[in-house]
């Protein structure tokens, strides 16, 4: 049976509910997007129900404790259907017993699971230290990334932290949704249309007239205290993943 949802947290969680409700303990939880064509299978509809959705999160705490709970929210980010899934067996095992010990690594869905968060956190630090924001001239600092996770929930706060004095906009162009930080709340946003923006590194920006002269400046400086002689191309692209230099001033 697919469990299909709409995308969200809260819609993850009512598939556990629905799950222990109708005893279709093997069902999948699914989008339409990343349904995986089946004739075999069946489908059901879970709509999001954010009661129910809490009815589980609360009993997640209950035994597990909300650190520790975190963990399947961080695993929900993956934005993987076959991480999905293993979290979702988790949590019906986690109900079922009344207990999980989510230390225990020698137990292999357990051991998979932190597998799948560390490389969540590795994309959340470098998000961090990788997101370039550029002033437009309405004063709003505006960031396009394209994370592999679905990350910049986990990093939101750090920004809200670091530039509380600035409106700004951090869009993750693979999802078509980000967040707006007005100066005092964080909002999230999304785009209707699901097409995806064709080249929108390339896209035309009413720029603050002093931006380019601080991206001049910016690659400047960079060119200017690099020692070709002390070049490691190899070492620099362990720390800076090629992948990522689309969103780097100095790199463009």
């Amino acid at each position: 049976m697919d469990y299909i949802f709409d995308g969200s947290y809260s819609g993850y969680l009512c598939c556990v509910f629905e799950a222990f409700e109708r005893k279709e303990f093997d069902s999948i939880p699914t989008t339409e997007k990343s349904m995986e064509i089946n004739i075999f299978s069946e489908k059901r509809q879970i709509h999001t129900d954010v009661k129910k959705a809490m009815r589980i999160l609360v009993g997640m705490e209950k035994i597990l404790g909300a650190q520790e709970t975190k963990i399947f929210y961080h695993n929900f980010l993956s934005d993987n259907q076959s991480e999905w899934l293993n979290g979702f067996r988790l949590i019906i095992e986690l109900f079922r017993r009344g207990k999980l010990d989510i230390r225990n690594y020698g137990y292999p869905p357990v051991l998979r699971i932190h597998q799948t968060i560390k490389k969540i956190s590795r994309e959340r630090h470098r998000m961090k230290a990788f997101i370039r924001f550029v002033k437009s001239n309405d004063n709003l600092y505006t960031a396009i990334v394209e994370p592999d996770f679905n990350v910049i929930p986990l990093v939101v706060d750090f920004f809200k932290n670091r530039f509380a004095d600035q409106c700004w906009l951090i869009y993750d162009i693979r999802r078509n949704y980000g967040f707006h930080y007005d100066g005092k709340n964080i909002l999230e946003v999304s785009n209707n249309n699901d097409n995806e923006v064709q080249d929108p590194y390339q896209l035309e920006v009413d720029l603050d007239p002093q931006e380019k002269d601080y991206q001049h400046l910016w690659k400047t400086y960079f060119k200017s205290t690099s020692i070709e002689s002390r070049k490691n191309l190899k070492l620099h692209l362990r720390h800076v993943p090629k992948r990522y230099w689309k969103y780097l001033v100095e790199k463009q």
